[in-house]
């Protein structure tokens, strides 16, 4: 997934086959993470502790993995 942090509201975007995530958080002390899980988990009406970041934590491609168990 491609990551906006600092973007003017919130958003889940499909553009040309790349779920782009837009989130309001700034990029600082993990707060764009954290927001990222919590809107991700929002769109997929899971619980956000089923949600990791596996790869990307400094980065804007991010790769996240979910736990349904």
């Amino acid at each position: 997934m491609r990551v906006t942090p600092g973007a003017s509201r919130d958003a889940v975007v499909l553009v040309d086959d790349i779920v782009q995530l837009r989130v309001t958080a700034p990029p600082a002390d993990g707060a764009a993470n954290e927001a990222v899980l919590r809107l991700l988990a929002a769109a997929l009406d899971i619980a956000p502790r089923h949600l990791t970041l596996l790869r990307g934590a400094t980065a804007r491609i991010k790769l996240i993995g979910v736990a349904l168990s």
